[in-house]
């Protein structure tokens, strides 16, 4: 699978909203601010663990379509794969 722009610039996000919530630690922030921040970082990974899962799945399926191949293991490890990100 390859990796589009969006995706990276999902992490990346994220990857600022952590530095985000060290920066907070160190300056003593208010606990409840920090895990707000935290659950967001975290909310903010769960939906590009969504979008890889999904756009891998639709091109794995559309290749297996067209070879004629059964697509349900391809479905099967898809919500395998959501369901042990969470």
């Amino acid at each position: 699978m390859e990796y589009d722009a969006n995706i990276k610039n999902r992490l990346r996000r994220v990857e600022g909203q952590v530095r985000g919530v060290l920066r907070m630690m160190e300056e003593g922030q208010d606990c409840r601010d920090t895990v707000g921040q935290m659950s967001a970082a975290r909310s903010a990974m769960d939906r590009a663990i969504g979008v890889i899962v999904s756009e891998n799945l639709e091109q794995c399926m559309r290749e297996q379509m067209e070879r004629g191949e059964d697509t349900s293991q391809s479905v099967q490890e898809a919500v395998n794969l959501l369901v042990k990100s969470r």
